[in-house]
């Protein structure tokens, strides 16, 4: 099996395309392939597939074995893949997800290779119910959850896969490890939840660190940047379109007024291939 590991802003992931569908034992494969002391080492397992609505098809297999409804980082790194490996010549194309529908993906090359990458994430679900939580509302907004006798205040968000996305003096330097886990799988969450931990600085610029449902804490989560734009502008704290810094990098994010998705610009890379 040839492999090409990837990463977006350091989410990293393995990378596997010809397959003609995602293999019975992927779970498996995922646990041990994503191990980095005992595998290659990554955040997720990613296949590329062939689509019949779209160019091509991608399932995310997270390192715990779980699969993942929707990657803002790993369908960057795709959408490089089939570019600079001859899958398409195409500067626009379309990657079908499991839990976000068709996506159009903007590609922006120079010297035959894919510097930047935007995607329309589509239009982001808000109701309580429909992200999913426990909370039969229209909008989620800072609703207060306890754990271990700590209130916190989080806004629901869904890209696809969902999040709650919570405000704290200082993102940088949050304790991740302690609470990412308690919030992760809390009883509100019916299918668990990506945490993202968020300080505003600026109306155009904010941090954030993530806890991701199945992986733990990672350098970067795509949907979670756009779920934290969401949350902010309904929170009034930033604009509709801000950058997001991330532990590994930056992505730019917007809400458009007048189609009402969210876009989410930023680069991909590949670190190195391999065979197992």
């Amino acid at each position: 099996m040839n492999f090409t590991k990837m990463n977006g802003l350091g989410n990293d992931f393995i990378v596997i395309a010809g397959e003609s569908a995602l293999p019975d034992n992927a779970a498996e494969l995922a646990i041990q392939l994503c191990n980095r002391f005992f595998g290659i080492g990554a955040d997720g397992l990613v296949y590329i597939l062939p689509s019949d609505q779209a160019d091509f098809r991608m399932r995310i297999i997270n390192s715990d074995g779980s699969e993942a409804e929707q990657c803002g980082n790993a369908i960057r790194c795709v959408a490089k893949y089939v570019y600079d490996n001859g899958l398409t010549t195409k500067e626009e194309i379309t990657i079908e997800t499991l839990g976000a529908g068709v996506q159009k993906v903007q590609l922006t090359v120079s010297s035959g290779k894919v510097q930047t990458v935007r995607v329309d994430m589509g239009a982001p679900i808000l109701n309580g119910l429909q992200v999913p939580t426990t909370i039969d509302a229209e909008r989620v907004i800072e609703h207060p959850i306890e754990v271990n006798g700590r209130e916190f205040k989080f806004t629901a968000v869904s890209m696809g896969n969902p999040h709650c996305v919570i405000y704290v003096d200082d993102a940088a330097n949050f304790d991740l490890e302690e609470w990412g886990p308690k919030l992760e799988t809390h009883p509100i969450f019916p299918r668990k939840i990506n945490v993202e931990f968020v300080t505003v600085n600026s109306r155009s610029q904010a941090d954030m660190r993530v806890w991701e449902r199945g992986a733990g804490p990672t350098l970067a989560c795509g949907t979670g940047a756009c779920a934290t734009l969401v949350a902010s502008v309904l929170t009034g704290a930033t604009d509709r379109a801000a950058t997001i810094s991330l532990k590994g990098g930056d992505l730019f994010i917007e809400w458009n007024e007048n189609d009402n998705h969210i876009y989410m610009t930023g680069p991909a890379a590949e670190v190195f291939r391999g065979n197992l």
